[in-house]
């Protein structure tokens, strides 16, 4: 039962990571009318705010463990309706943007607040670092639910006939769904984390947790770009906008599918030892990709499948590897999944900022007609740069010291 309500617990906080950064460029542009330029800016400004709040909710969570059931009722309500707000209302034309701001701003928030509670309670759980890697099978597991969920459903919602490309009533079935889930997981929150040392700059180093968080950074970036750009990639290069749903099913689909797989591997023969050909076979699917010629659906449904496979191995190991790390040194987690999160979101927002001025700047309209060089902008960016920098994430984890990837 327990692991029943991880799962719930997980799913609902992964509608506010990937599958937003997968709405979120064709809904600015196409339903509010906001530029790619703009709407990166934004994303930048909210990292800045994330940058001081992230560590100081997970401070807030440590210093008043007792509370952690009350902070949980806070992370479910501020993310129902920050997805009322800005999936489902609709403001005056002139207040578009602070509206955007403020609906990211509380979304965000109360998804840090979540995440950091939540994967702070990891420990407690579990009850042992070794027991960690069974427990993230079960979080993983309900966070790939979500996902597909997420991703799917405006698309799903438009074709039964929803108003705004489905976009008003996936709004409010989000709101639903946190609300739910807040409900049937209130007893997560019984078990008290043991009482570790507060966390201090110099600790976290000595534990190896700098290490971590900058691998965990550098490895996310590639998947935040592909994510970010999947759907222009899917529409406007391949031309194939049919397909994009199926595609999303098929990419998760593999990588929740993977992930016993990958838990298994990790505790036979060392997190860094499977981390490395799953990093690998990252690669290997994304480069194809910038091969593809338009109309390639079978070649793209193949990379589909090898990059789901790598991502659930970036999603199973290196979460549990942190918390071992923190439950070794007896630090406290919740300061340093603050940390974790703000690492993670600050890779998606990097991908937004890096990549869709970028494209504004080679002249590519989303689901309009593109030339040659806008289409090879593109395709540079979601194929060949994320993989460059996956094989910069590579070397950071053959440099990983013993104490870190050790049990």
């Amino acid at each position: 039962m327990q692991a029943t309500r991880i799962s719930l617990f997980a799913m609902m906080l992964a509608a506010a990571g990937l599958p937003l950064y997968i709405h979120l460029p064709r809904f600015a542009t196409a339903e509010l009318g906001v530029s790619l330029a703009t709407l990166a800016a934004v994303l930048a400004g909210i990292r800045v705010l994330d940058f001081v709040q992230d560590p100081l909710l997970g401070w807030i969570t440590d210093r008043w463990p007792q509370e952690r059931a009350t902070f949980a009722a806070l992370a479910a309500f501020g993310m129902a309706v920050g997805f009322l707000l800005l999936y489902t209302y609709r403001p005056t034309a002139g207040g578009v943007l602070p509206w955007l701001v403020i609906a990211l701003a509380l979304l965000f928030t109360a998804y840090s607040l979540g995440t950091v509670l939540f994967y702070g309670q990891s420990t407690a759980l579990a009850g042992n670092p070794e027991a960690l890697i069974r427990l993230a099978g079960f979080r993983e597991g309900g966070t790939l639910a979500g996902i597909i969920l997420a991703a799917l459903a405006p698309s799903l919602l438009g074709a039964l006939g929803a108003s705004q490309a489905g976009y008003s009533a996936f709004g409010a079935m989000l709101a639903g769904l946190c609300i739910v889930v807040w409900w049937l997981t209130r007893d997560l929150w019984t078990t008290t984390p043991r009482p570790d040392q507060p966390l201090s700059i110099a600790a976290l180093r000595e534990a190896g947790g700098f290490r971590l968080l900058s691998l965990a950074l550098v490895n996310s970036l590639p998947v935040a770009m592909t994510s970010t750009l999947f759907l222009f990639f899917v529409e406007d290069k391949l031309a194939l906008p049919d397909m994009a749903g199926p595609y999303l099913v098929l990419f998760f689909l593999s990588a929740g599918l993977s992930v016993p797989l990958w838990t298994r591997a990790a505790d036979r023969f060392g997190a860094r030892n499977v981390l490395f050909p799953a990093m690998v076979l990252a690669i290997l699917s994304f480069v194809s990709a910038a091969f593809l010629p338009a109309g390639a659906a079978l070649g793209f449904a193949l990379i589909c499948v090898g990059s789901g496979a790598a991502l659930g191995a970036d999603m199973v190991i290196l979460p549990v590897l942190f918390s071992r790390m923190l439950a070794r040194a007896g630090l406290q987690g919740g300061q340093a999944f603050g940390l974790w999160s703000f690492a993670a979101k600050l890779a998606l927002a990097a991908a937004a900022v890096l990549l869709l001025p970028l494209l504004q700047l080679s002249g590519f309209t989303p689901g309009g007609q593109n030339s040659t060089a806008a289409l090879q902008t593109l395709t540079w960016a979601y194929a060949i740069i994320p993989c460059c920098i996956k094989l910069i994430a590579i070397a950071m984890v053959l440099r990983l010291p013993r104490k870190v990837t050790a049990p």
